[in-house]
């Protein structure tokens, strides 16, 4: 998409701090950390969020590879780690192009309590 920021960055057209890349997903610091350690990875074809990558099973799983590489890469798998994707502006989506958070580095606040 001509006006994505994630599909310029893909392009490089705007820079980043890549992390992890292969020929379909790329894996980048977040310039916005919520946690010690905080990156993004975007498929390079454009979608617009998880519930529109879900009807393409092969990028999804494409993506999830890559982060299964990247945590055991970076021995972020062995103290663990946290996966997010939001969903449209009420789900806190600010870029819609699918992007999955994943967050480490530190021991991360549990959900409901």
């Amino acid at each position: 998409m001509k006006d994505c920021l994630f599909c310029k960055i893909v392009q490089g057209e705007i820079p980043c701090e890549r992390v992890f890349e292969t020929d379909t997903v790329l894996g980048f610091k977040d310039i916005s950390p919520q946690a010690k350690q905080h990156y993004l990875f975007v498929h390079k074809t454009h979608t617009q969020n998880i519930n529109e990558l879900v009807s393409q099973p092969e990028k999804l799983t494409e993506i999830f590879q890559a982060i299964k590489t990247f945590t055991r890469e970076s021995q972020l798998e062995q103290t663990g780690f946290r996966v997010v994707s939001n969903v449209n502006s009420d789900g806190g989506q600010t870029v819609f192009h699918t992007h999955i958070h994943v967050l480490g580095g530190e021991a991360l606040g549990r959900f409901g309590n």
